[in-house]
């Protein structure tokens, strides 16, 4: 016996569901299976047959049953997809990161001496993506390394304040001056110029060879309250430099009583300081040992270094010193104090905890 077609489920829309679905199709941003659906189930209201239906969207005769059947029996609703779990977790995810995280505090495996991604997946057993999820989640970087130099002055504290003091509160009518050195810089000669590709790109740059051509030692004292540099060009730093750059920063302030602050170089501070005696205006302020970020002077041989040192080419010393002087010719009339000011940072230790640090 030969069993008789099923029979299509039998579609009669309302007013307020046919308007539903033909707002659905024209919404320019509707998802294209929203749209078929939408279709199938007006052309079935319309009175055409799965097959025709089919036809007309070029698709699977089953895929216009199985929706025009859902939504006999459930309505609008029957259109939207239903709800995909999917696969359950295999793993906790707090209990994951918390493996991790002590994992790292544990020594790497012998022969390697630092931990990375693919090391941690597989000593945990877990998927390495799984890893740097949770690493970028807690911010961790293992490539980047931060160092740090902790002051061990007993008396730090007395010494740091009276340079902060400086600083924010400088005697009235007198100068403050940041004061140091900095020993060797080299002249390197680098091969610059165009680098041509093969696929026709250029690219700028210079080659990794380089001819030193000799070392000078710059000495530059930062005016506190303009920003303003002053700058001297030496062969070794010695006292003897030094105090024969202090007497041309001296001159520049006649009659003016000077505050210089300095770091723990034997040179700055000899046992028995002559030099001193015989200017009884200039004060010597030192900063705590191990805490020669306390000096300004400092920042700005960080922006001299990337501004006019770090990517350029010198063939002698002299054409060495004559960009550093070309540089501050340009620094100093546009130049202005730093801010200088204390900032709270918040640290996340070990443990999950937040601590804040000072700065």
């Amino acid at each position: 016996m030969v069993g008789m077609p099923r029979q299509a489920c039998p579609i009669k829309l309302s007013i307020d569901q046919r308007s539903s679905l033909q707002s659905l199709l024209r919404q320019p941003k509707a998802q294209a299976r929203f749209v078929e659906r939408a279709r199938i189930i007006l052309w079935a209201d319309d009175g055409l047959s799965n097959t025709q239906i089919a036809q007309r969207l070029n698709t699977r005769l089953a895929r216009v049953s199985k929706w025009r059947t859902r939504f006999g029996a459930e309505g609008l609703d029957g259109l939207w997809d239903d709800f995909r779990p999917g696969r359950p977790p295999v793993h906790d995810p707090q209990e994951n990161e918390r493996r991790i995280l002590e994992k790292l505090d544990e020594t790497p495996p012998s022969g390697f001496a630092q931990w990375n991604g693919p090391l941690l997946a597989k000593a945990l057993e877990l998927n390495v993506h799984q890893v740097w999820q949770i690493l970028r989640y807690r911010g961790i970087s293992l490539q980047r390394r931060r160092s740090w130099c902790i002051s061990t002055d007993p008396e730090f504290s007395a010494k740091a304040a009276d340079v902060v003091g400086l600083y924010l509160n400088p005697p009235e009518n007198a100068v403050v001056l940041s004061v140091d050195e900095k020993p060797h810089i080299q002249a390197l000669a680098r091969a610059q110029g165009w680098l041509k590709l093969p696929n026709g790109r250029a690219l700028s740059g210079f080659n990794h060879e380089y001819e030193r051509c000799g070392t000078s030692t710059l000495f530059a004292a930062l005016n506190v309250a303009t920003g303003r540099v002053k700058a001297g060009h030496y062969q070794r730093r010695r006292r003897v430099e030094f105090l024969d750059f202090m007497n041309e920063v001296v001159a520049d302030y006649p009659e003016r009583e000077i505050h210089v602050i300095l770091d723990n170089l034997n040179t700055h501070k000899p046992k028995e300081d002559r030099w001193l005696r015989k200017h009884p205006q200039v004060h010597f302020h030192f900063t705590p040992t191990h805490a020669s970020w306390l000096n300004q002077i400092e920042v700005w041989f960080s922006i001299l270094s990337r501004q006019a040192l770090r990517q350029a080419s010198f063939s002698s010393v002299s054409e060495l010193r004559q960009a550093m002087d070309a540089f501050v010719a340009v620094y100093n009339p546009t130049a202005h104090p730093f801010e200088w000011r204390k900032v709270n940072v918040t640290a996340k230790t070990p443990s999950g905890k937040y601590s804040n640090l000072h700065k």
